[in-house]
């Protein structure tokens, strides 16, 4: 083809709105977290208890690649911006997270380098409001952390297989906005509030995760006020 022909092709493709491809998602992200890791879950609406877990690496020209994705379960009731959140009310938290250590009640998948604790008999996560222990792992349930206030991690046999503590009200936890948010296997249905995916999904994203390249979630929705974009 000749040299002009080439330059007709490009304008006539251009002024049919064929364009340049989207820039990857985490480029079109107000804030990353910050490290060379990112994991997106998306969903398509606020309303929506399904989407997708992207995970991604940067590379040392700035560039994001994608490394893998899953379909992925929301909480019943949708998303709703972090920061509104209330607990108890099965929305998932729309943010940008850290994600400060994973844990399951089997092994870690050979290869993971993430800080990883098995849960045990006596293992709980306080989601009492009136606890000292709100929002962490207690080992065992600590005195003024009531039973019917906390998770039995024990008891989740299937969705606490393998999973990552995401970092949502957790460094300074305000009371009330909720606890015990997690990135896990799927269960039956819609989460209560974590997102969850298939257990292949789950160990390929641990044994992804590099502590060292300081990985966060960003968790949203394709557009709107709670558009992954945003955070």
């Amino acid at each position: 083809m000749r040299p002009g022909a080439v330059a007709l092709t490009v304008s006539a493709l251009l002024l049919l709105g064929a364009g340049p491809p989207a820039p990857p998602l985490p480029a079109r992200m107000a804030d990353t977290g910050g490290g060379t890791q990112l994991i997106t879950a998306v969903a398509p609406a606020r309303t929506s208890t399904t989407g997708t877990v992207t995970w991604w690496n940067r590379t040392r020209g700035g560039r994001w690649v994608e490394a893998g994705s899953a379909p992925a379960r929301f909480g019943a009731n949708g998303l709703v911006e972090g920061e509104a959140r209330r607990q108890g009310t099965d929305t998932t938290p729309a943010g940008l997270y850290d994600l400060p250590y994973a844990f399951g009640i089997e092994a870690a998948p050979r290869g993971t380098a993430y800080p990883y604790r098995r849960v045990r008999q006596d293992s709980w996560w306080c989601q009492d409001n009136d606890s000292r222990a709100y929002n962490r792992w207690s080992e065992p349930r600590a005195a003024d952390c009531r039973a019917a206030e906390s998770e039995h991690l024990a008891g989740y046999r299937t969705q606490y297989a393998h999973a990552l503590v995401i970092g949502f009200n957790y460094a300074r936890p305000v009371r009330g906005r909720g606890a015990g948010i997690f990135l896990h296997v799927h269960g039956r249905g819609p989460t209560a509030g974590c997102v969850s995916v298939s257990g292949a999904a789950m160990r390929r994203i641990l044994t992804w995760a590099d502590p060292a390249r300081r990985p966060h979630i960003a968790v949203g929705t394709q557009s709107g006020s709670t558009a992954v974009t945003r955070w």
